[in-house]
């Protein structure tokens, strides 16, 4: 057995129960894969909600953790895994039927890839406001660029970056690097996130591939209370803060510099320059840093907001 699907949940039994019906129906047989669901804490009657959808599956097994958080659940995933290669699928995405089957397309020969990203097309609970700009689709968890390649390589276009709603592991290199950091990543309601990008870039910094591959395609079903400018700027806001502590663990100077100018329109140089993270190594500047970015680029995306919503209405 060369793969494990692993599902990390949190109080979306839902959402879960979509995903399962679509590894059900998958186009590869259910006995050269395993599935393991891992419950992060959820509260009230979920896990016996859990337990129950999960026992209706042979292939399939669960696992509880006391202490939410998406990399600690993940990094339970890995361990537990049977399979070499573990296939990282959210709650709320769905698989297309022949899912798995790509994945061991990709991973068949004689020296695949630490790391697959795959495309992550969007199934939403109510239509996109007209409002939301084009370029911040992204921070929906959307990948619709088709193609395959090394990423931050030519093959690719500059930022595709992978998400952990859709990418596979090879799991004792990851498991020998640390896995996903723990001070990385989603816990609850915070929206932090990027502990995918940071280990997708900790691989190729330790001489491993991680690639994209389009033809690995899930659904992701955006949830409707996402698409208002109230969640947006949260978004935008804990990327900010995401993007700099990634920069960090990863000993990188970050350079507010590189998002370009019009994002830092108006704003001080000297508020700017705490945005040099690694000059300063202290708490104080990883904190003041990524708040400040975070801030920015929320308040930048304010006008976009303003900007766009004449062309209809928007709630929240």
């Amino acid at each position: 057995m060369d793969i494990t699907v692993c599902i990390c949940t949190h109080n979306r039994p839902h959402y879960l129960r979509d995903c399962l019906a679509g590894l059900r129906n998958q186009t590869f047989a259910a006995d050269r894969f395993d599935i393991v669901v891992v419950d992060s804490a959820s509260t009230g009657d979920v896990p016996v909600q859990v337990a129950r959808m999960v026992a209706t599956i042979g292939n399939a097994r669960l696992l509880r953790l006391d202490q939410p958080g998406v990399s600690a659940a993940r990094n339970a995933g890995a361990e537990a895994a049977r399979g070499e290669f573990v296939a990282y699928i959210d709650d709320d995405a769905v698989p297309a039927p022949d899912w798995v089957e790509r994945i061991q397309a990709a991973i068949a020969g004689g020296d695949p890839p630490a790391l697959i990203g795959g495309r992550i097309l969007p199934q939403w609970e109510a239509p996109l406001p007209p409002w939301w700009p084009a370029r911040l689709r992204g921070l929906l968890s959307i990948i619709e660029y088709e193609g395959q390649g090394e990423y931050r390589s030519a093959a690719l276009p500059p930022g595709l970056e992978p998400y952990g709603a859709n990418m596979v592991v090879h799991a004792p290199t990851i498991l020998a690097l640390g896995g996903f950091g723990h001070q990385i990543g989603r816990v609850g309601t915070a929206l932090q996130s990027d502990e995918d990008v940071e280990l997708a870039w900790r691989l190729q910094a330790a001489g491993h591939s991680a690639r994209y591959d389009s033809r690995i395609v899930v659904r992701h079903q955006i949830q409707a209370a996402r698409l208002t400018p109230r969640w947006l700027l949260s978004r935008l806001y804990w990327q900010g803060a995401s993007t700099v502590l990634t920069r960090r663990l990863l000993g990188e100077l970050f350079d507010y510099r590189d998002l370009g100018p019009q994002t830092f329109k108006g704003i001080p140089e000297p508020a700017r320059a705490w945005l040099v993270v690694g000059e300063r190594p202290d708490a104080a500047s990883l904190v003041g840093g990524a708040l400040i970015l975070g801030a920015l680029l929320a308040n930048s995306a304010v006008d976009l907001i303003r900007a766009r919503r004449s062309a209809g209405p928007a709630s929240g």
